[in-house]
């Protein structure tokens, strides 16, 4: 091709929509040295629920050989040698941290996908594909500025391809990377070139399995079959992977061959099951506490159907006694599954067949460990299927969605669960999860901002 043909073509590649991947780094660890400058360059741990494993680490605490999901009473002894600062998990605090810096992303681009507490795809159109680099630059800063939270970016023509490349810029300085085959791909010019990674090169020495959207069972196919790097399952056949992988696995190598197909509509597909699930501090034998549980478990489920704008058409309910029982304990689990007569998101009718489910499975004598409970059937909530055995109004329910919208905004305003369901019962119980070393929520209760004193 000519010089000449190439440069007709720069404007119009330059122009293509582009996808970042913003992922923050080490969030949890982050959020908690957030309100805490003395712990600037030390180790930091976040443990999982009940403070059983270490799920976030900080630099420092990789550093020291801190294994990802090790039990915290196993490593107790190391931790305190080496100074490391323990923290149980702050859902609050990274919850709302998380929404600060949605926010700050869905102000400046139109289309932004989140993808989990500590992820978005951020959909780069226009001018500001043409102009990436400085687009890309600028979100980075004002989160730290506005926020005080690092994050990582990875530009590319998929999401899959952004993925890829949101690795290579967390072992960066400035935290940026772009992945394509060449810098007019980006309109990347002058001190910006050396954000640029060649696709081919990458997708050579990257192992199969750590590919988005290869799951276990995928890789040993693909071991199998010869393909052990990113850059074979891209140049695999297409009838060979349709077979094989399925359309999913198929439209993973699309991907990494540059070609945008997945949630081409620019919304993510409804998941089709919704959990909610926790285990107890302490066990429980009372049905009475058991039924508060489960009843704080549904309400917290329904807001996240809410939030999602999706309704489910069935309930189950699970609960069982811990696994590790000592000889002679007697255990059970037991889960039931209740259709729904519609489809819903409120609050009230989940918690009435949470309930109903409950009475059918507690057996008194066992001491129960964990319950949870999960939705089923879930479509969107402007699409739902109609039924002609309703028994309420379309009026009635029109209340009832102005009930939980006014419900959730209260909740959002003035902190989680500030307006509550009598069923979930009133202050600390014995099951509420163990958080020994939880820091203060302090951007969201007011009873928990820091005092000081001149």
């Amino acid at each position: 091709m000519s010089s000449t043909s190439c440069n007709r073509a720069v404007p119009a590649r330059g122009a293509a929509p582009l996808w970042a991947l913003v992922d923050c780094n080490n969030f949890y660890a982050s959020c908690e040295r957030l309100f805490r400058p003395d712990l600037a360059g030390k180790p930091v741990v976040v443990l999982s629920n009940n403070d059983g494993c270490i799920v976030a680490r900080s630099p420092e605490a990789k550093a020291l050989g801190i294994p990802m999901g090790a039990p915290e009473y196993q490593w107790r002894a190391f931790l305190q040698q080496h100074g490391v600062a323990v923290f149980s998990s702050n859902y609050a605090l990274y919850g709302d941290m998380s929404g600060r810096i949605m926010r700050i992303l869905e102000q400046h681009c139109p289309q932004v996908e989140q993808y989990s507490i500590d992820e978005a795809f951020v959909r780069l159109d226009g001018a500001l594909s043409a102009q990436a680099a400085e687009v890309v630059r600028q979100l980075r800063e004002r989160i730290v500025r506005w926020t005080g939270i690092c994050v990582s970016v990875g530009v590319a023509r998929t999401r899959t391809l952004a993925k890829l490349a949101n690795h290579i810029g967390k072992k960066r300085a400035d935290g940026l990377a772009f992945l394509g085959s060449g810098a007019a791909d980006f309109a990347l010019a002058g001190d910006d070139a050396h954000l640029l990674f060649h696709t081919d090169d990458v997708l050579s020495w990257l192992p199969v399995a750590e590919v988005w959207g290869i799951g276990r069972r995928q890789a040993r196919t693909l071991w199998a079959a010869g393909i052990t790097t990113a850059a074979a399952l891209r140049d695999a056949d297409d009838l060979w992977l349709r077979r094989v992988l399925t359309v999913t696995g198929w439209r993973t190598a699309l991907e990494l061959r540059g070609l945008p197909c997945i949630a081409v509509e620019n919304a993510p597909l409804p998941r089709h099951t919704l959990v909610s699930s926790r285990s107890f501090a302490r066990p429980v034998t009372e049905l009475a506490a058991l039924r508060e549980a489960v009843a704080c478990f549904t309400a917290r489920a329904a807001e996240r159907l809410r939030r999602a704008g999706l309704v489910a058409g069935g309930l189950a309910v699970h609960i069982r006694t811990s696994r590790h029982a000592g000889e002679g304990t007697p255990c059970h689990a037991a889960d039931v599954s209740l259709p729904l007569p519609a489809a819903t998101a409120d609050t009230l009718p989940l918690l009435r067949a949470a309930q109903a489910g409950l009475e059918r499975l507690f057996r008194p004598g066992h001491a129960y460990a964990k319950a949870g409970v999960m939705l089923y059937g879930l479509e969107k909530a402007d699409r739902r299927q109609g039924s002609l055995f309703r028994a309420t109004s379309p009026e009635e329910d029109r209340r009832r969605e102005a009930l939980m919208q006014t419900l959730d905004a209260i909740n959002g305003k003035f902190g989680r669960e500030s307006i509550i369901f009598g069923a979930q019962g009133l202050g600390e119980a014995d099951w509420h999860m163990r958080q020994a070393h939880r820091s203060p929520r302090l951007t969201t209760r007011w009873n928990e901002l820091p005092r000081v004193r001149c």
